[in-house]
Formats: C-alpha cells, sequence, structure tokens
C-alpha cells in the first residue's frame, strides 16, 4: 500500500474513534418503505426519536428503535465518565442503502412468468452529542458606557 492510501486510512480510523453509529444490514423490508421512518427521527433529540418510533405502526420503526438503542449504547461505551442525560444526543446522520435483491418469477397469464424482486437495504445511524454554543461577550464603547 501506498504512503498517501496509509495516511488516508489512518485519518479515517482516528475519524471512526470519535463517531459514534450503528448499522442494520441485510434489513428484510424495501428500503423505500424504511426511508419513510427514517425521514421521521432524522435530526431529531434521541428521547423524541425513540417516543416517536415506539408509537410509529409501521414495522420499520421497531427495528429503526432497536438500531438507534445500538447507537446509544455504542456512544455510551466510549464516552464511559459522562452522563446520557447531559450530553443532548441527537440523531445526526441516518441513510438507507438498498442491499442484495432476491429474484422470483411468478406465473403469469399464457404460460409467461413475471419477476418478482424481494428487496432489502442497509440502515446506517450516526449519533453526536449537540455542544452548548459559548457567545463571545464582545463589549463595544456603548455597553461600557451603560454599565457604569
Amino acid at each position: 500500500m501506498g504512503i498517501r492510501k496509509h495516511l488516508r486510512a489512518e485519518k479515517l480510523k482516528e475519524e471512526r474513534k470519535t463517531k459514534y453509529f450503528a448499522r442494520l444490514r441485510n434489513c428484510p423490508t424495501s428500503p423505500r418503505k424504511m426511508r419513510l421512518v427514517a425521514d421521521l427521527i432524522r435530526g431529531k433529540d434521541v428521547d423524541k426519536a425513540l417516543s416517536i418510533l415506539r408509537f410509529t405502526k409501521k414495522e420499520a420503526a421497531q427495528r429503526l428503535e432497536k438500531l438507534l438503542l445500538s447507537a446509544i449504547a455504542n456512544w455510551q461505551s466510549k464516552n464511559e465518565g459522562e452522563r446520557l442525560e447531559e450530553s443532548n444526543l441527537y440523531v445526526k446522520e441516518i441513510y438507507v442503502d438498498s442491499a442484495r435483491m432476491l429474484k422470483r418469477l411468478r406465473p403469469a397469464p399464457q404460460g409467461r412468468a413475471h419477476r418478482i424482486r424481494k428487496r432489502s437495504n442497509h440502515v446506517t445511524l450516526v449519533v453526536d452529542s449537540k455542544k452548548p454554543i459559548e457567545k463571545e461577550v464582545v463589549d463595544t464603547e456603548q455597553d461600557k458606557q451603560l454599565k457604569k
């Protein structure tokens, strides 16, 4: 492996240490159905996302709830000293990719056959903590005069 590839691999390895994610692979639902539920929780706080998934009636919601709990557990294992309630975790990224497709044949009229595609998907969920924004206090001439 060349030095450039080696350095890039090392950099990606370091980035992965600070990234908190979980993956669901070969989930036997179509990506289109899974994306409907994934769009509901993208960018939401973890507590709110869990409650949304718990009360959504779609089958994909149960799988995403379990995946979100796994991502939270991954965050806790990398940040043992911090409390979950104070960290302000949110769903940073969630994306659904298509996985392998099982192809079957169904009998059709006049001796023909139609193809059935049984789709599956991969889901990647990334959580991160919201850092409180520290505002810089810039004292202008007017502010200094008002304080006196």
